[in-house]
C-alpha cells in the first residue's frame, strides 16, 4: 500500500461539478492499494500518516503531525500509483487490487484515521475525480506499508 502524502493549506475534491470532499490545512493522501495489502496493511499505513510530522512548530520545519496541528485529511483512492513503468510506454497497473478489494482497504485506512480523531474527507472510489491541492511548502513524501 502507497501513499503519496502532502501538506496543504486547502484541498478538495469534485465529481462533476459536485464538490464531494474539502478541507482547510492539513494532508492531502493519495492512496494506492496492491493486490497483497490487507487490513494490517492499512491500520498500518493510517498510524504512520497520522504521526508523519510535516508541519512546523517554531523553528523546527517539521516537528509536528496533522493530529497535532487539530489539521483534517483528505483521502483519494489512486490506483495508478501501483504503476510499473518498467517497460515500455505504458504503465502497468497488475500490481494494484481488484476494485473491490481496494475499496474495503481504502474505507479501513479512512475509518482507521478517524478513529485517530482526525477529520477525514473523500473522493469517490471509481469515479473520474478533479482534485484541486494547494501544496504548502511544497512538502510530499511517499510513505509505504512494511509490505510494499
Amino acid at each position: 500500500m502507497k501513499a503519496l502524502v502532502q501538506r496543504v493549506t486547502a484541498a478538495s475534491v469534485s465529481v462533476g461539478d459536485e464538490t464531494v470532499g474539502r478541507i482547510g490545512p492539513g494532508l492531502v493522501v493519495l492512496l494506492g492499494v496492491g493486490r497483497e495489502d490487507t487490513p494490517a496493511d492499512a491500520d498500518l499505513l493510517a498510524t504512520k500518516v497520522a504521526n508523519l510530522r510535516l508541519f512546523p512548530k517554531g523553528d523546527a520545519e517539521f516537528d509536528v503531525s496533522v493530529i497535532d496541528t487539530g489539521g483534517s485529511v483528505l483521502a483519494v483512492s489512486q490506483f495508478t500509483l501501483m504503476a510499473d513503468t518498467k517497460k515500455g510506454r505504458r504503465p502497468s497497473f497488475i500490481a494494484a487490487a481488484p476494485p473491490d478489494e481496494a475499496r474495503v482497504l481504502y474505507e479501513r485506512f479512512v475509518l482507521s484515521l478517524r478513529e485517530r480523531g482526525l477529520t477525514v474527507a473523500t473522493g469517490m472510489f471509481r469515479e473520474y475525480m478533479q482534485v484541486e491541492i494547494h501544496n504548502d511548502g511544497p512538502v510530499t513524501v511517499l510513505v509505504e506499508s512494511n509490505r510494499s
